[in-house]
């Protein structure tokens, strides 16, 4: 009987051993705090995969740059340091320049025209282009059309740009766009509320959802509804680590991570309404329709710079272009 007890224990420990030894642990970054629309897909992600994986898989979610900001999560995902990511386009395009194409000014006239892109045969291109450079891209969620605060005047046009000190992602494009528009871009990683706060920099461009949760209508006076520029995620998993996944298991994460990513999109949509009214409420002058046709005339000739004049990206954007028309 003893012995048999024994064996019992052993075997006990053996499924035990064997149980805890198939659990996979995904690391996710973000490098925004909670209620960020990032974190927003990734909760939403965690929140069906685990139940999905009978417990076979734990999302570990480190957020507010706990693991650097999005250039570094980038390359700890190329890496496969971390698994993965819900990271804005604009860092992406120093690893591939592909994603250029989405950030293109006023490419897209509203939402539903972005995620007929996005979701369709351009946007597979663009994530299956990653996988060149180490990532898997997985779906794309958004942090929405940005648009402009500053502490200097109201923006109707783009003569009241110039010379603004505006703070941009570290993105070749980002900086391009704010150059043709005639102000001073300044590259910094977020968050900005004390450069803001001490004048370091005038302003900021955004989706309103940042205005909000990191409450900007303390630290800027005006805000211009520019819709210049629409800021997608890519949500994208280190592709060392997914090579050595099995079929099944892919298929799970990427159709979750697809579904946290439409759910993400509805909520930030959903929410642009009432933001407004808060920035009107705590005392924000917002010029709700700028001359959008100026700013557009501006940066028309981006796509003749150097930052598309990689074949393929120059042969993309003129395909997004013409299917945005």
């Amino acid at each position: 009987m003893k012995r048999f007890c024994v064996v019992i224990i052993v075997l006990l420990v053996m499924v035990w051993a064997v149980s805890a030894s198939a659990t996979t642990t995904i690391n996710l970054g973000v490098v925004t705090k909670p209620g960020s629309a990032q974190n927003i897909a990734a909760e939403k992600f965690k929140e069906l995969i685990e139940p999905r994986s009978n417990g076979e898989i734990v999302v570990k979610i480190h957020h507010s740059g706990s693991l650097g900001n999005e250039t570094e999560i980038l390359q700890q995902i190329q890496m496969g340091t971390v698994q993965m990511g819900v990271i804005t386009v604009g860092p992406f395009d120093t690893f591939d320049p592909i994603v250029r194409v989405i950030n293109y000014p006023f490419i897209f006239k509203d939402n539903a025209q972005a995620d007929e892109i996005l979701d369709g045969p351009i946007g597979k291109e663009i994530l299956t282009s990653l996988e060149d450079v180490g990532f898997k891209g997985l779906a794309f969620s958004e942090n929405g059309f940005r648009n402009l605060s500053n502490n200097k005047r109201p923006v109707r046009t783009p003569d009241d740009v110039k010379g603004l000190k505006i703070r941009v992602m570290q993105s070749a494009l980002h900086k391009a766009i704010w150059q043709a528009l005639g102000a001073n871009p300044t590259p910094m990683p977020w968050p900005i509320y004390t450069e803001l706060e001490q004048g370091v920099i005038d302003g900021q461009e955004n989706p309103l959802w940042v205005f909000e949760v990191y409450k900007m209508y303390e630290v800027q006076k005006y805000a211009s509804m520019t819709r210049h520029v629409y800021s997608g995620h890519i949500d994208v998993a280190s592709l060392l680590w997914w090579n050595k996944l099995d079929g099944k298991t892919q298929n799970m994460i990427q159709k979750a991570m697809y579904e946290a990513a439409v759910y993400q999109r509805k909520v930030n949509r959903d929410g642009n309404a009432r933001r407004l009214a808060l920035l009107k409420e705590k005392g924000m002058q917002i010029v709700m329709h700028p001359d959008v046709n100026l700013f557009r005339a501006k940066v028309a000739k981006l796509k003749d710079m150097d930052l598309y004049k990689d074949p393929w990206v120059h042969a993309l954007l003129l395909k997004t272009l013409e299917a945005v028309k």
